[in-house]
């Protein structure tokens, strides 16, 4: 297991023209603008690209838009689920189907009302776009979990073999008492876990813990706070997830099967405010470590394995989002290791989510009620 690297701070060069536009960002190999694509979304939480240029785009709130011609379409695509917008719940992730140019089938994952309508629990559903509406929207997993209304999780990521991987957070469950007995360290719920199902739903006989007395079947990896994003290496298959932690420790992780990835045990964050101790240590046999983790928290969240050509010098870089951070780092991989190598973006929003376009470029989707909400594109320059 590589070791993990502390990441305690970064220097970015960036100009101070009045708009993003026009604003030439300055990167260790590329000057770069950040070009807005199309603005006033509320609370933009995930972007897809469909065949031909369209591409959809998840509001937090519930609503599923589509950007057409490079415009928001003012009316938004039917047939989506009943979100509970609370906390951090929404309608959050969307995914296209690996087969979709032929099946049409679109993933998203959502905080799924359930009991009184006053709580929910992270659930996957599907869809096949059919003009501007989803018909016969189906769950096909639903978790089993409790808590507050946060940790929700909620990222997918299909790999080569077309099956699916997700994310469920702790549902912020304290990590008081005895934290051996915190629910992200049982294998009798979703909380805090990676899970793998097949397209259907259905737990792949493989899973790690398939027969486990007790055990849900779905559970690939387990031990984790909330990871926020998911990414599976085009030419490795490596499952690569970054995970908030609590004030520090947010961190990049491989994903392993079957593996304990250690919250709330062990980790490298404090508690918000008092800066008290959480965990019992940093290191303990039989968890994994980060491979990589920040120190302050940056809000991780957004993540994507470039292999474009419009920054050939940035192939097989990885690409973390911050949202307190409002910045975009570029990390290199070397195998199974990874290193920070720059943070190229700051103070330009709260970075939800960050994709690598069809044309090579690279979104971000800007999840930020304070500033203008936006997908940005990010262009060359030219070579430093």
């Amino acid at each position: 297991m590589p070791s993990a690297r502390p990441l305690m701070g970064f220097a970015l060069i960036w100009s101070t023209t009045a708009s993003a536009q026009s604003q030439v960002h300055r990167s260790v190999l590329y000057d770069f603008r950040a070009v807005p694509v199309v603005e006033g979304f509320r609370q933009p939480w995930s972007m897809a690209f469909l065949p031909g240029g369209d591409m959809l785009v998840t509001e937090k709130g519930g609503q599923l838009r589509m950007v057409r011609g490079g415009k928001l379409l003012p009316t938004p695509i039917a047939g989506v689920p009943a979100v509970l917008a609370r906390g951090q719940g929404g309608l959050l992730d969307v995914v296209l189907h690996p087969n979709f140019a032929s099946n049409r089938l679109v993933y998203l994952s959502y905080s799924k009302p359930i009991g009184d309508s006053t709580t929910a629990t992270t659930a996957i559903g599907r869809g096949r776009l059919e003009g501007d509406r989803l018909a016969d929207f189906k769950d096909i997993f639903v978790g089993q979990t409790r808590g507050a209304p946060g940790h929700y999780g909620s990222r997918i990521a299909f790999d080569k073999n077309g099956l699916l991987y997700f994310s469920i957070g702790d549902r912020m469950v304290a990590p008081t008492g005895d934290l051996a007995a915190h629910p992200a360290q049982s294998l009798a719920n979703h909380q805090g876990k990676i899970l793998r199902i097949h397209d259907d739903g259905r737990a792949p006989a493989d899973n790690p813990f398939v027969g486990k007395d007790g055990a849900k079947p779905e559970i690939f990896s387990y031990g984790h706070r909330n990871p926020q994003a998911l990414a599976v290496h085009p030419e490795t298959g490596d499952v690569w997830a970054t995970e908030h932690g609590p004030q520090g420790g947010d961190e990049l992780n491989l994903i392993r099967p079957g593996l304990n990835y250690g919250w709330p045990v062990i980790g490298y964050g404090v508690n918000y405010g008092s800066g008290s101790a959480i965990h019992k240590g940093t290191h303990q046999t039989g968890m994994e470590q980060p491979v990589v983790f920040w120190v302050p928290s940056i809000g991780i969240s957004g993540i994507t394995i470039y292999t474009g050509d419009k920054f050939p010098a940035w192939k097989g870089s990885v690409f973390v989002g911050g949202l307190s951070g409002e910045q975009l780092g570029r990390l290199t991989l070397d195998g199974q290791k990874a290193e920070l190598a720059e943070t190229i973006f700051r103070h330009q929003g709260r970075i939800r989510d960050v994709r690598q376009g069809p044309d090579g470029f690279l979104y971000l989707a800007i999840d930020d009620t304070q500033k203008a909400t936006a997908i940005l594109r990010l262009e060359p320059i030219g070579r430093r």
